[in-house]
């Protein structure tokens, strides 16, 4: 997992950049699995994670966040972006089960 400092300054640059490459796409957890613009919902095992970025709040913990760059198989590129640590919220809707089933595949910087 690349430290967004590393590679980019902040979650609006990485989302930009995903916005001009057009892999805008956010995946949002529903009862089924994650569901895309395209309305389809994924499973697990027909997404991968191509690349994660973290995000630290320099002054307030609540501040950090993950975006998760995910990829399916039907080639729909989009992404997740999730709080870090002990902030995420999922424990209820499936989220943090979910999103560790997804296999990882890393690509850096250059799939976007």
């Amino acid at each position: 997992m690349k430290e967004a400092s590393e590679v980019m300054a902040t979650l609006s640059t990485v989302l930009e950049k995903l916005r001009i490459n057009k892999l805008d796409h956010e995946f949002t957890m529903t009862p089924g699995g994650f569901t895309a613009d395209n309305k389809k919902t994924y499973q697990p095992n027909e997404l991968k994670i191509i690349g994660t970025y973290r995000f630290e709040g320099d002054t307030d913990p609540s501040d950090s966040s993950i975006l998760y760059v995910i990829e399916a198989n039907d080639g729909l590129t989009g992404y997740s972006i999730d709080a870090y640590g002990v902030y995420s919220n999922h424990e209820d809707d499936g989220y943090d089960a979910f999103i560790k089933q997804i296999p990882v595949e890393e690509r850096g910087e250059h799939s976007l």
